[in-house]
This record gives C-alpha cells, structure tokens and sequence, in this order.
C-alpha cells in the first residue's frame, strides 16, 4: 500500500518545496568524486579507479589529465585515485569508505564499492582545481560521508525505504512504486504489468511549476509512483539540484523520458547510441554513469528505459539501479531480467549507450 498524500489540506508551493529540502540536497551536492572505471575488483570487492586503487588522502595531492574521455585524477600521496573529474559533466565520484548495496527481496548479488558520487557545483572543464573554490570545496567533500547518489537512490527503494518528511510534511523520500495497476495485464512478470507515466511530482503528490511557465497536477493514483525516467528526475533533479524541464526535446537540464534524456540531457555521452548494436565496451564507465537501453521487442533501436550504473557486484558483474514495473519501483534485482549491462540477459541484449551527467 503507498503511504498517503501529506500536507494537501494547504499545498506548499514549489518554492517552498525547495527551500524545505535545501538541507538534504545540498549534502548530497556537497561532494565530487568523478571516478574511472576500469572493471578492476580490489580485494575488498570495491572497483578500482584508473587501475590503481584507493589512494591516501593524506599528504600531497597532483592533478592527472587524462582521455578518452578528457578528465581530471587525483592522486594521493602514494598515487592511489582519490577523484576523477570528466569535462563537461558534473557527476564526480570521489574514493570514500566501502559501502555494501543490496536486496534480498530480488537478487542474491551485493555491490560493495568505495565511489561516492555527487555532483560539482559547476560543469568540469580542464584546470578547474586551480580555481578558488576548489580547494576548500575537495577539502570538505573528500571522505565526506553525507547521502550522495547511490544514498539517495535507495532511500527509494521498492524493498522498503523509510519515510523521510520535510517541514512542510510533504515525503520526499520513502518506499516507491513504478505506477498504479495496469488492469490490461494479467502476467505479473510483464514490464506494463504496472502502468508508467509516473513523474517526480506524483511521487511526492504536490503540483510543480517548470521554468517554460507549465504547471502540472499529479495523479492522486500515481501518488509513490515513479517510472525509469521519473526516478532519474526524482534523484538528480528534485534531490541533488539538476535543473528538470517538461518536454522531450533540448533544454536545461533532464527532459522527461528516457529516449530524451539519452539524446538531449545535461554531462557528456560516454558510450554514443548507434542504433541496435548491444554496448559492450563497458571499461569507460564509472558509477554513477546513466545507461540506457531499448526493451521493445519491435524497436530495438528505440531508448525506452534507464538506470543508474553502480559499478561491479560480488560476481564481477556490471551492475545497474533503475525503477522497473515487475519490481514495481527502484531495484537493483534480477526480477523478470537481470539488472546486469554484461552479458546476453534481456537487459544487456538491450544496452545501448550511456552518459555522464
């Protein structure tokens, strides 16, 4: 059952939405850690950054500069990664304490990582850490244990979640679902079992008022709800500041579905869509990375689903997060096709690009 819609008797306006939920979203922004995935294990099951590890952050620090694509690495004092930052994209991945990520409910697969991603206050660009922000801000962030994106993502979770509230008593965080019953389908297993459609606003069930000047209502039946794309707009754009905007088409920030946010959304691609060849150079990813795929039996080139990359799992495996309709809601599980880019599963069959945000 979802949990029932809070603070309607006097809607706070979208402002004040904002404004209530500054504290949390800034913790989230408040560290940058781009990272360089490698698919190398390190012997505590976290991924390793540019083949070399976890780096000391005490001591000296240089600046690499790397390609393919054109980044930024700290190093530490013994030449460990402590960050990579990627031009032109915001996501940092910063080398942090090992965490474990599971569900029991759908996979026996854990994801045991030391990347924390969070977002920069601005857009990479080469020479940046010599700007006067930098300093202070890295000091800060670097070891800095606040919810980042993998944090906030799974206070979400169709597993079971906490309730989180704000002032205005509105939840912003807490169990979701994918979408209300589609009465249609009768397979459980089938991926329109739940209906989609579901946006970040009928998550938390308050109206939203979007820069182009629309304001849009959310369905009292949607309300928990978020579909693939919605949950990316829940995560990075309600909770970690991205900006979000209502069409499907170029604009600031994450357009609304997956196909737009794969052509049009904010960062750098880092794996290019070139139609319906699976993705299969998986080395350039780091987590934090959305991927996007195409599970339409009769448009295998058409992006019609996205998660958020986590990295490799206890078995090796290249690993994703994202809401889907059997899980009915956010799942890292295995639940009618495995959460898996690698592979000839239904998922990794669909792989088809990835960007950076």
């Amino acid at each position: 059952m979802h949990s029932q819609p809070v603070g309607r008797r006097s809607r706070p306006t979208r402002r004040a939405l904002l404004g209530t939920i500054a504290g949390v979203a800034v913790a989230g922004v408040a560290g940058g850690y781009a990272w360089d995935h490698r698919g190398q294990s390190s012997d505590d099951g976290g991924t390793g950054a540019d083949g070399t590890g976890t780096g000391s952050n005490t001591g000296k620090q240089t600046f690499e500069r790397l390609s393919a694509p054109a980044r930024t690495v700290v190093r530490g004092s013994d030449g460990g990664t402590l960050a990579t930052f990627t031009d032109g994209a915001r996501t940092a991945v910063l080398t942090g304490p090992a965490r474990t990520f599971s569900e029991r409910r759908t996979t026996e697969a854990k994801v045991t990582t030391d990347a924390w991603v969070r977002l920069l206050p601005h857009t990479w660009q080469q020479g940046m850490e010599k700007s006067a922000w930098f300093p202070t801000w890295f000091g800060k962030t670097l070891g800095a244990t606040s919810p980042d994106v993998f944090a906030v993502a799974f206070q979400y979770s169709s597993a079971g979640a906490a309730d989180k509230h704000n002032a205005d008593d509105v939840r912003y965080a807490g169990t979701a679902h994918f979408g209300p019953r589609n009465s249609k389908v009768a397979n459980p297993l089938d991926f329109a079992y739940y209906d989609e459609q579901s946006d970040f606003y009928d998550y938390l069930g308050v109206p939203w008022d979007f820069p182009d000047g629309t304001r849009v209502q959310p369905e009292q039946a949607r309300y928990g709800c978020v579909d693939c794309s919605g949950f990316q707009r829940l995560v990075w754009g309600y909770r970690m500041g991205i900006p979000v905007h209502n069409t499907n088409t170029k604009g600031v920030g994450l357009p609304r579905r997956a196909f737009a946010i794969a052509a049009y959304g904010p960062g750098r691609v880092v794996i290019p869509h070139t139609g319906t060849k699976q993705a299969t150079d998986l080395s350039i990813l780091q987590p934090g990375d959305l991927v996007f795929f195409a599970i339409i039996k009769d448009r295998p080139d058409f992006i019609d689903h996205v998660g958020i990359y986590m990295g490799l799992d206890d078995n090796g495996r290249h690993r994703f997060y994202s809401s889907r309709s059997a899980a009915n809601g956010p799942t890292m599980g295995d639940l009618s096709g495995h959460a898996l880019l690698d592979g000839t599963d239904f998922y990794a069959r669909g792989f088809r690009s990835a960007r950076r945000l």
